[in-house]
């Protein structure tokens, strides 16, 4: 080796000076080297492009040359071994890590977790731990894909670390590394004062990701963001913001509670062990790269929604309404939509119960409230906003209606919305309807691609959010939430988990029909499934 990588001659040798023969690595060509290089796994690739300048330039053209998402699930319940089974699998292959998000079991730690594919990755490497309530993907060890569902996330409300154990069965990792030439990623938080008064600074998340985006793409609006939020933080109000804030072309998803830790990029926004600041929640900011070299593409996100939800009886308009902000639910009387009668809790239930008397089973129920309030960031302007948010309904009696959640406000219409494997089902077959405009005709090497003015468009990952309750302990079968994916997408990399809430947020026309019906904006959804897919269209070539 050190003879092949000798440094040539000085000019100030003579021609006559006979050449020494080639020998070794010196009589691999180009293209034999592309292709030695391209299958050596991450560490060994990152090692070859320190080689020398050849071999780094050849590096980074088979990096730049698209992006990747690479991702793997182990269910071993050691948590040192599942961590490195999932690290071997998504680093066999070249990839420069942009991003990280693992997704874990409560029986595994948030930081033991971290520490171990901070290790691995990097600490410049935005990376993201959140627990989950099942996780989806293909297995590290045997390929087989799974959608794993579990119980409840556990652990101790004020555990940050989060070593505590609900169930011993909770064990498994899902982690996706990508590689996203052409944007720029962090990871931001949403932070909370531990001192009074401990309220989330909502304002200053918002402009932290804009001036984020501003500094890295000359924009204020990102392309897409990932975001986790802390179980015991009401979610929906900063999500409204959010709205209110971003653009229509962002997309926003998401798992609304759980618990996370995460590392940013940037060491100042990393606050874990501040004596002054928490964390509420954390978005993964991805904003196009304003310093992006020729001849890299466009990198797209998508957004599809499967549906789990029918309304049920008519609407109603709250009338007394009273808020528990201890427990953040809200007790309530309401009328039917063009009637006079206050009707308390029990006399409103009953009514429900009788429209849901063809049911076989009890499902779990909704009120949908559309909500009108004023938002602004800042100095700015106040305007209204209209929403749509889902309150479980906790039970009633003769004097009030009780559901989960504040921020419901004398004079807002409600329906009630109950949970629908059939029209889950219904949805599901209609989101992958929808996915199918995306899906473009595979060449032999499993790429999905469409020639569009001498360019290529293909979808090369994605990811999924699914509400815990459904699975298939809802449908009855097994790997349905994840079928509009995998039918379009065979082979092309996917992750999700199961969620306490789903964040699904985007004006695209892979929404279907059936969730349009309403006039109000929703963004965090139950029982449902939220689609986020990936596409990278190709530079067009220069003439």
């Amino acid at each position: 080796m050190d003879h092949a990588m000798r440094e040539p001659k000085s000019s100030s040798q003579t021609k006559s000076e006979p050449r020494a023969p080639r020998t070794g690595l010196a009589l691999i060509n180009d293209d034999l080297l592309h292709i030695i290089l391209s299958r050596l796994p991450a560490s060994s690739f990152a090692s070859a492009a320190c080689v020398n300048k050849s071999w780094n330039q050849l590096c980074n053209c088979i990096l730049l040359s698209r992006p990747k998402l690479a991702s793997a699930l182990s269910l071993n319940p050691s948590p040192t071994i599942a961590v490195q089974e999932v690290l071997d699998e998504v680093l066999s292959e070249p990839i420069r890590p942009h991003f990280a998000i693992a997704n874990i079991g409560s029986g595994f730690g948030l930081m033991d977790a971290s520490l171990l594919i901070t290790k691995r990755l990097g600490s410049r490497t935005p990376l993201i731990v959140s627990t989950a309530s099942g996780i989806i993907g293909r297995d590290a060890l045997t390929n087989e894909f799974k959608e794993v569902k579990w119980g409840d996330t556990g652990g101790h409300s004020d555990d940050e670390v989060g070593h505590a154990v609900a169930e011993a069965v909770n064990n498994g990792i899902v982690l996706s590394v990508g590689f996203v030439p052409g944007l720029k990623v962090d990871a931001i938080p949403l932070l909370r004062l531990i001192k009074e008064p401990r309220v989330s600074m909502v304002d200053k998340f918002v402009m932290d990701i804009k001036d984020y985006t501003a500094s890295v793409s000359g924009c204020m609006s990102p392309v897409g963001i990932i975001m986790f939020g802390d179980k015991l933080v009401d979610m929906k109000p900063i999500v409204d913001v959010l709205d209110y804030a971003m653009p229509s072309e962002t997309i926003i998803v998401g798992d609304e509670r759980g618990r996370f830790l995460y590392r940013s990029g940037n060491e100042s926004r990393n606050v874990r062990g501040n004596t002054k600041y928490l964390s509420d929640a954390v978005a993964l900011v991805f904003a196009r790269d304003k310093e992006k070299s020729d001849g890299i593409g466009d990198i797209q996100f998508h957004i599809a929604l499967s549906n789990g939800l029918s309304a049920v009886g008519p609407v109603h308009k709250a009338v007394s309404v009273r808020d528990n902000c201890s427990d953040l639910t809200t007790w309530l009387t309401a009328r039917r939509e063009g009637q006079f009668e206050v009707l308390d809790g029990q006399r409103i239930l009953d009514d429900i119960n009788d429209e849901l008397e063809n049911h076989i089973e009890t499902p779990d129920l909704y009120i949908g409230v559309t909500k009108r309030r004023k938002c602004c960031i800042g100095s700015q302007k106040p305007r209204l906003i209209t929403s749509l948010a889902f309150h479980g309904v906790i039970g009633g009696d003769e004097e009030y209606l009780y559901v989960n959640g504040v921020n419901i406000k004398t004079g807002d219409y409600f329906q009630f919305y109950c949970s629908d494997p059939n029209a889950a089902l219904s949805s599901c077959i209609e989101a992958s309807l929808n996915l199918k405009s995306l899906k473009l005709d595979e060449n032999p090497n499993n790429c999905h691609h469409v020639a569009v003015n001498n360019t290529k468009k293909e979808v090369f990952g994605g990811f999924i959010f699914s509400c815990y309750g459904r699975g298939e302990s809802f449908f009855g079968h097994h790997n349905i939430d994840s079928s509009p994916f995998r039918e379009n997408f065979p082979g092309v990399p996917l992750a999700g988990l199961f969620c306490g809430g789903e964040i699904g947020r985007g004006f695209s026309s892979l929404i279907g029909e059936s969730n349009k019906e309403c006039s109000a904006h929703c963004c965090l959804h139950v029982y449902s499934t939220v689609y986020l897919v990936m596409s990278y269209t190709s530079a067009s070539p220069e003439h």
